[in-house]
């Protein structure tokens, strides 16, 4: 199996996170080789002239941690991540709307991001919460990201509920069973046998801030 590495993206998306956080979080990734970076909007500039050059890919995120943002807004914040040259954008999904079984509206907030991403060749991550839904409403909140084409699903933002779980990715890899959909595993991601767990039932990416402790266990 390819080296856990290459699964994670090195993350940092603290309301709090400071320009020497960013700068320390790209340099680890490069020494380390994880496949890329997430950082706040923000930050996106900066962390593009870091790593630069290097395999690196650098990721951020529309819409964090709420969702609730107005459709424009959103659009408007994935334009400017594609002026900065990301490679991956996670959006989260509007949990307001969705739990209001505003589902049109939640379907449009994905295809704007998605056409957007699509027309500069960016895959899109679409972050549904997974530790704030029901079954029911996991499964519907995939129908929905299929329907739209989605490049990714991605469990959780971190901030709301419950993180990842095993049981989650398992789940969600059935019920995309014969689309190219891949799946990101986030929140609460700490131990490598977690994260190797994770792998194991289908992640194929791992969006975590304790990477370097994920390696270590791993070479321990």
């Amino acid at each position: 199996m390819e080296e856990i590495n290459k699964y994670i993206e090195h993350t940092v998306l603290s309301p709090t996170t400071t320009q020497t956080d960013v700068e320390k979080l790209c340099e680890e990734a490069i020494y380390n080789n994880f496949f890329g970076v997430c950082v706040p909007p923000y930050y996106s500039s900066l962390a593009k002239k870091i790593i630069e050059n290097t395999p690196v890919k650098l990721v951020t995120v529309v819409g964090f941690p709420m969702g609730y943002n107005s459709i424009n807004a959103k659009v408007e914040d994935a334009k400017k991540a594609v002026n900065d040259g990301v490679d991956e954008i996670d959006m989260v999904i509007n949990l307001a709307a969705f739990k209001s079984l505003n589902y049109n509206h939640v379907s449009e907030d994905i295809e704007r991001i998605a056409t957007i991403c699509r027309l500069n060749n960016k895959p899109i991550k679409v972050i549904i919460e997974s530790g704030i839904l029901t079954q029911e409403e996991i499964a519907k909140a995939v129908e929905i990201c299929i329907n739209n084409q989605v490049d990714f699903i991605k469990t959780s933002t971190g901030f709301n509920g419950s993180g990842a779980s095993i049981e989650t990715v398992k789940y969600i890899k059935e019920l995309i069973a014969n689309t190219s959909i891949q799946i990101k595993a986030s929140g609460g991601i700490r131990d490598y046998q977690f994260a190797q767990e994770l792998i194991d039932v289908g992640a194929n990416r791992l969006g975590t801030s304790s990477s370097l402790k994920i390696i270590k266990n791993r070479n321990d």
